[in-house]
C-alpha cells in the first residue's frame, strides 16, 4: 500500500468533495481516501509521503476527443474558416499523414500524460495510430472511425471499416478498449451509419460522432445550401444533403454508451434529441475558435452531461487538457468564475469516464483505478477557491499516477 498526503484532495464525485489536509491509500486502486487524521487512525505506523505545500491531489484528466493522426501539424492547415480549413485538410492530408510517424505520435502521448492525461478517447481514421496507442501507458478508447458519402464507395468503405476495427479489437487489453466513431452526418453515407451501429449495438461498443460543428454543416444537413453546396458539388457531384440531424441522431437510438463531438450549432430540438439518447457532449472549446465557429451556449446543454477533448493538433496548437480548461474559462461568461471551473473539472474528470463507459475512472472513491495527479497551487485557505486556482494557478505537475503507477518517474 501507499500513502500520499496533500493539502487538498479534489474527489470529483458526484458532490464535488474536497478534503482538506487529505491522505490517499492505493495500490492499483484506491484503498482508502479520508482526511490525513482519519487515516492516521485507521492505519497504524503508515508512512505518508507528503505532497508539499499548496499540494493537490485530483483525478487523472480524460481527454475524450483527440485525433492523433495529423499530429505533424502546426501551421500548415489553415485557421479561420471551417470549409478552408476542411480543404487545406484534403490538400495537405497526405503530407501530414507521411509525418505521423509512430514516434511523433508516442511523443504526443507522452506530452499528455506529462500534462495530467491519464486516459483519452483516440479517434482514428486510418488506424496509423494503432501501434503507438497500443505501446503508451496512456488508458485509451480507441475509436475506429468510418466516413465516405459516395454511394458506389460504400462496400470498399464498410470492409476497410471492418478491418480496421477486427485490428484493434485484437489488440483490446485492461488499458485499449475498442470503440467505434461516425464521422459525422454530413461525410457519412446513412448505410454505413446503419450498418456500422448495429456492429456497436451486438458488441456493446462505446460509439462517437462529430455533430453540428460548423455554420456550413447546419446549412447543408437542414437545407442543402450554404457553403458546403459547392463543395459537394465539385468534389462528389452531390446537391442534396443525404439526411437531415434529426435523422442523423435516431439512427443512434440504442446504443448504450454515446457521445457527441462539438454540437455548436445544434438546436433545442436536436437538444433534446441527443438527451433523449442518453449521450454526453464532448467540447472543445480551441478547435471551436480556430476555426472559428460558434461557442457552444452551455446553459442550453439542459443537463446533458458535458465533458471536454482537445480535438487534434490539426485544429489545436496544443493537447494538454489544462490548457483547454483554461481557454474555456474565458470564452463561456454565463457562470460565475467558481461555477464554471468546477464545471469544467467535472466536464475533465468524472464525465469523461462516462462518455467513455470506463466506470472505475474519472473520480477518487474507492475501489476505483488508481488514476491521478499530483501538483501545486497557490496556498488558499477556502475550498470554494480550490477550483478556480486549479484552472488559473496550477504548476507542472509532479506526478501522474495511472493504475497505482508512476508514469513521471
Amino acid at each position: 500500500m501507499n500513502f500520499l498526503s496533500s493539502d487538498w484532495i479534489v474527489t470529483c464525485d458526484e458532490n464535488f468533495t474536497i478534503i482538506k489536509d487529505g491522505a490517499i491509500v492505493f495500490d492499483e486502486k484506491i484503498i482508502d481516501i479520508d482526511t490525513k487524521e482519519n487515516i492516521e487512525r485507521k492505519y497504524k505506523n503508515c508512512d505518508f509521503s507528503y505532497q508539499g505545500e499548496g499540494s493537490v491531489i485530483m483525478p487523472g484528466l480524460i481527454n475524450s476527443h483527440v485525433h492523433l493522426e495529423f499530429s505533424a501539424n502546426k501551421m500548415t492547415l489553415k485557421y479561420g474558416n471551417f470549409i478552408s480549413w476542411l480543404f487545406s485538410v484534403i490538400e495537405k492530408r497526405d503530407e501530414l499523414i507521411e509525418k505521423a510517424t509512430s514516434e511523433l505520435i508516442s511523443q504526443e502521448l507522452a506530452k499528455m500524460i506529462a500534462s495530467g492525461t491519464t486516459t483519452i478517447g483516440a479517434v482514428s481514421s486510418y488506424g496509423l495510430d494503432l501501434e503507438a496507442c497500443v505501446n503508451s501507458n496512456l488508458n485509451i478508447v480507441y475509436f475506429t472511425e468510418v466516413l465516405g458519402s459516395k454511394a458506389d464507395m460504400i462496400d470498399t468503405l464498410f470492409n476497410d471499416f471492418k478491418q480496421r476495427l477486427y485490428l484493434a479489437q485484437k489488440k483490446s487489453s485492461s488499458k485499449f478498449f475498442p470503440a467505434i466513431a461516425i464521422h459525422s452526418p454530413y461525410s457519412t453515407h446513412p448505410f454505413l451509419i446503419r450498418e456500422v451501429l448495429k456492429m456497436a449495438k451486438e458488441e456493446n461498443l462505446p460509439v462517437s460522432a462529430h455533430f453540428m460543428e460548423s455554420h456550413a454543416e447546419n446549412e447543408w444537413l437542414n437545407y442543402s445550401t450554404g457553403e458546403f453546396e459547392k463543395f459537394f458539388k465539385d468534389m462528389l457531384n452531390q446537391h442534396k444533403s443525404l439526411q437531415t440531424p434529426s435523422e442523423f441522431l435516431t439512427a443512434f437510438k440504442g446504443v448504450k454508451h454515446l457521445s457527441f463531438t462539438h454540437c455548436v450549432e445544434a438546436n433545442e430540438k436536436e437538444l433534446t434529441q441527443i438527451k433523449e439518447l442518453g449521450a454526453s457532449i464532448i467540447h472543445c472549446p480551441n478547435s471551436n475558435r480556430l476555426l472559428n465557429n460558434t461557442v457552444l451556449n452551455l446553459s442550453y446543454l439542459n443537463d446533458i452531461p458535458l465533458t471536454l477533448g482537445t480535438d487534434g493538433l490539426s485544429s489545436n496548437y496544443t493537447l494538454d487538457m489544462f490548457e483547454e480548461m483554461k481557454n474555456g474559462f474565458f470564452i463561456h461568461t454565463n457562470f460565475t468564475p467558481q461555477e464554471l471551473a468546477q464545471k469544467l473539472i467535472v466536464a475533465a474528470t468524472i464525465n469523461g469516464a462516462i462518455a467513455l463507459a470506463l466506470e472505475n475512472k474519472g473520480s477518487l472513491e474507492i475501489g476505483k483505478d488508481s488514476d491521478f495527479i499530483t501538483f501545486q497551487i497557490p496556498n488558499i485557505e477556502d475550498e470554494n477557491d480550490v477550483a478556480t486556482a486549479i484552472i488559473l494557478h496550477k504548476t507542472k505537475i509532479n506526478k501522474t499516477y495511472i493504475k497505482g503507477k508512476n508514469e513521471l518517474l
